[in-house]
């Protein structure tokens, strides 16, 4: 069939609209009541930042934003870092076992996420790891690999080869040409992986929540424990403050990666 032909399918419309209203409206309210004056976190009882003074005044909320904003700083830096670092070591270079090495870069991307965090913790556990921060940061620097990599290996496959050769012509040693001409044109790839994998560490929450000791609560186990006891105004604010924050950073990871196609 002609895909030009399926707005024209019976009903595709209205299906497509149904799907949005369900993806995003219960985002939109979530949203709305985060600004709810009242106690009741699901009946509008007038506009006010009621919510959000209460983040201010739980130590343990705040605690958990603090641990998820290390992690996420670190598993970023150290992600990105072996990303690029991978990326270059099999640029253009062709030896047996190399596609193979490229899809064990990008599997954990297709594995489900409750099979890593049992194995994770199997791996902490067989190695005799105290389940801490620390075991959350090993894990999420692991994860976030793939999605660094993959913005700078596409950035990394557009650098056109013969500048570098022509460095070379020019008398520039390899690590002048690296500076000089590879990282000016992958920086934008490197940007683009960073965020998305500070955004993955930001939200993860299966991983974490497997692998998190006592008092190594993170934002969304937070939320999740939270949420047991009971949906409130703060978490609304809580739950908007990590969606704008995601929003954020997709969006800057979208206009650095459009760099990469030019």
């Amino acid at each position: 069939m002609n895909t030009s032909k399926w707005h024209s399918f019976p009903g595709i419309q209205t299906i497509a609209v149904f799907v949005f209203l369900f993806l995003y409206i219960p985002i939109i309210v979530i949203v709305l009541l985060s600004f709810n004056q009242g106690d009741l976190a699901t009946i509008w009882q007038g506009f006010g930042f009621n919510g959000y003074a209460e983040i201010w005044r739980d130590p343990y909320l705040i605690r958990a934003a603090q641990n998820s904003f290390i992690v996420a700083l670190i598993a970023m830096l150290c992600s990105t870092l072996a990303a690029t670092l991978a990326a270059l070591a099999l640029r253009g270079r062709n030896f047996i076992g190399k596609s193979a090495i490229v899809a064990l870069i990008g599997l954990p991307l297709l594995v489900p996420g409750i099979v890593i965090a049992v194995a994770t913790l199997m791996f902490f556990s067989f190695a005799g790891l105290e389940l801490s921060l620390a075991t959350i940061l090993i894990a999420h620097i692991v994860f976030c690999i793939p999605f660094a990599y993959l913005p700078i290996h596409a950035r990394l496959s557009r650098i056109d080869a013969n500048l570098i050769e022509a460095a070379g012509d020019l008398y520039a040693n390899p690590w002048q040409a690296f500076w000089r001409i590879t990282w000016p044109q992958l920086l934008p790839g490197v940007a683009a992986g960073a965020l998305l994998a500070f955004i993955t560490s930001m939200d993860d929450f299966i991983i974490t929540y497997f692998v998190a000791g006592p008092g190594a609560t993170t934002l969304p186990v937070y939320i999740f424990g939270a949420i047991r006891r009971g949906i409130s105004p703060k978490i609304n604010a809580v739950s908007t403050l990590i969606l704008g924050i995601s929003v954020l950073f997709v969006t800057l990871s979208y206009f650095i990666g459009r760099q990469t196609q030019k």
